[in-house]
């Protein structure tokens, strides 16, 4: 059982045993993280260091904030703890050359709820994990799901490097849309994946339901979607198992998240009774409360709506998701892809009939 899983020590434990002066890459919300978690390991951190763009000679708790190029004049051997997200291809490449010098680590961290993405964990949970990964529809699913495992378990970048697909693969063979869409945007952030949509479908589609809790972001969402198309009805509150109002907190960057002792509440909605219609596509990026979503959705679901799925924000969520959906409607074919990103912030569950 799990003979696709290659990696037994995790990134922690390289890292505790190494031997070796380890620097932080980045400073932020995610160092402070990953930092933290060293610590409870006994992991010390030797120093920090930022790109050349962003260098600026400042501090971070307590040590000074290097170049690269400072800290190679006097070591030559080093290990690189990744501590930020890499989203666009030229600081992908960036990150890859340093791994191609230095043993370089992008450790996983879950974006919602507790606890880490080890070998031991994936035991705990091994039945679950053996049959999603049984039941995926194709071996480029079943090869990725692998690789984003490993990565998870390892922090070695080369898993993604080796599963990453472009996004229109994705657009173009699994995920094929007509004329007739109704569109139900579950996250849907300053309004980007709506333009997606309307483009991929050459406006032409039948509804598009979006919601989105941040105000902020709902408000660019509203600026960026045209409020004269009657075809389009934007939902400033969050999607949940049913209807009423839930504790959240503000993050960084996009993401609120619900917590039980929230800084406010926002509206949430049950998309089966939010949306009248029939879904044809359905996409879930809701920061970690996906399974709750996909209740409230079970409508759409089991009248047969395809799915676009964040598979990235809990541990959990590389099995419970599929196997939820396919609870749902057992005639689902899964499919699994990971586009440019590091971490694996960008794998996702695709689902049709």
């Amino acid at each position: 059982m799990l003979e696709f899983i290659k990696e037994k020590t995790g990134c922690w434990e390289y890292l505790k045993n190494c031997g070796l002066p380890i620097f932080m890459y980045g400073m932020g919300d995610g160092a402070v993280k990953i930092e933290n978690i060293m610590k409870s390991f006994g992991i010390a951190v030797s120093g920090y260091f930022a790109s050349d763009d962003f260098y600026r000679g400042h501090e971070f708790k307590g040590h000074f904030v290097h170049t690269l190029a400072q800290i190679e004049e006097y070591l030559d051997e080093f290990v690189v703890v990744l501590a930020f997200a890499a989203g666009y291809e030229r600081l992908y490449d960036h990150i890859n050359e340093i791994a191609e010098k230095y043993v370089l680590l992008a450790p996983d961290v879950p974006v919602a709820g507790d606890g880490l993405f080890t070998y031991d964990y994936c035991m705990e949970n091994a039945d679950k994990i053996q049959k999603v990964y049984a039941l995926l529809a194709d071996e480029k699913s079943r090869q990725t799901y692998a690789d984003v495992i490993n990565f998870k378990i390892s922090g070695k970048i080369g898993y993604l490097n080796s599963c990453t697909s472009p996004e229109s693969e994705v657009c173009g063979e699994l995920i094929k849309l007509s004329q007739t869409e109704v569109y139900l945007d579950l996250g849907a952030y300053n309004g980007d994946t709506v333009q997606k949509f309307i483009k991929a479908c050459s406006n032409n589609f039948r509804s598009i339901y979006a919601f989105e809790p941040s105000e902020k972001n709902f408000r660019r969402l509203r600026e960026n979607t045209d409020a004269s198309d009657g075809r389009i009805r934007l939902f400033n509150g969050a999607v949940w198992s049913k209807n009423g109002f839930l504790p959240v907190t503000n993050g960084s960057g996009r993401m609120v998240s619900v917590t039980p002792d929230g800084e406010k509440t926002v509206e949430c909605f049950s998309a089966d009774d939010a949306v009248p219609e029939n879904a044809t596509l359905i996409k879930l990026d809701v920061e970690g409360a996906e399974k709750e979503a996909i209740t409230g959705a079970e409508r759409h679901i089991k009248n047969g709506a395809k799915i676009i799925c964040a598979l990235y924000h809990r541990n959990e969520d590389m099995f419970e998701i599929p196997l939820q959906l396919l609870k749902i409607n057992p005639g689902l074919k899964l499919f699994i892809r990971h586009q440019l990103y590091i971490p694996a912030w960008e794998t996702n569950l695709y689902a049709h009939l």
